[in-house]
């Protein structure tokens, strides 16, 4: 009797299961502030347009600062999120970073996240909640840029020169047009002497500027950033335009907020 109730219990007990209701599958809710818009919609603006966007549609009791910083932190996140993605494709294909590039980077953002609070600070009035967050969106970019490149190169495609090829003669560039637009300014100076001097190229006029920022701080401060920005400059595989995005940011970090910016946000 007790091997008949064993059966009768084991054939039931599938169709039992079987009836059985599985938990739904949860979709993230959406995040109400990216107001209906998704990252790739909203990556399509800039980041000053989608806070104007932002504060105009966001209809809350919240102040004005906390809703451009909420803004600053919507686009953050979908800068992440991007990146991220980026980061994945490239791995996939086998033409991301190798692991001593990616070890470069992450000392290169330990130097980012040492320099940062330590310019912030100098700040007279103190750096508001939404300079702070756009400190962390420059952050963010750089790490975008630097996936960025590697993305751009696995594009390029690779040529090969055969040995049939002649030599060619290799491409004016905009160093060499530099310079032999220097040359034929200084043969034809002459009469021209009285003339105004161009303006400064943006690498020169970057590095004035900041300068002129750590020169009005205090000598202990001064010497502290100083040595702290050198940190991240220092590196020898850092391109030229990433070393303008540096300055530039630092500029950004220690200039006051009631004068006009140096340069507008790169995003």
């Amino acid at each position: 009797m007790k091997m008949v109730a064993v059966v009768i219990a084991l054939m039931v007990s599938p169709a039992i299961f079987g009836q059985a209701k599985r938990p739904a599958t949860r979709v993230p809710a959406a995040n109400p502030d990216q107001l209906g818009m998704t990252c790739t919609q909203i990556l399509t603006i800039s980041s000053s347009d989608w806070i104007a966007q932002f504060k105009q549609k966001a209809i809350d009791a919240s102040p004005d600062q906390d809703k451009t910083a909420r803004a600053i932190g919507v686009y953050g996140k979908c800068y992440d999120a991007r990146t991220d993605r980026l980061a994945k494709t490239l791995g996939s294909k086998g033409a991301g970073p190798l692991m001593g590039a990616r070890g470069d980077f992450q000392r290169f953002e330990q130097a980012l996240e040492k320099f940062t609070p330590m310019a912030l600070a100098t700040n007279d009035p103190p750096a508001t909640t939404v300079k702070s967050a756009y400190a962390v969106l420059y952050e963010k970019g750089f790490r975008y840029e630097f996936y960025k490149g590697y993305e751009e190169r696995a594009a390029k495609p690779i040529v090969k020169k055969t040995a049939a090829e002649p030599e060619t003669k290799k491409p004016r560039t905009m160093a060499s047009a530099k310079t032999d637009e220097t040359a034929k300014t200084a043969d034809a100076a002459g009469d021209k002497s009285n003339q105004a001097a161009p303006p400064p190229d943006p690498m020169t006029a970057a590095k004035n500027r900041f300068g002129e920022l750590l020169d009005a701080l205090p000598d202990d401060k001064m010497h502290a950033l100083h040595s702290a920005f050198g940190d991240i400059v220092s590196r020898g595989e850092m391109s030229e335009e990433t070393q303008l995005a540096v300055y530039r940011y630092a500029i950004f970090l220690l200039e006051p907020a009631n004068g006009e910016p140096f340069s507008p946000p790169p995003f």
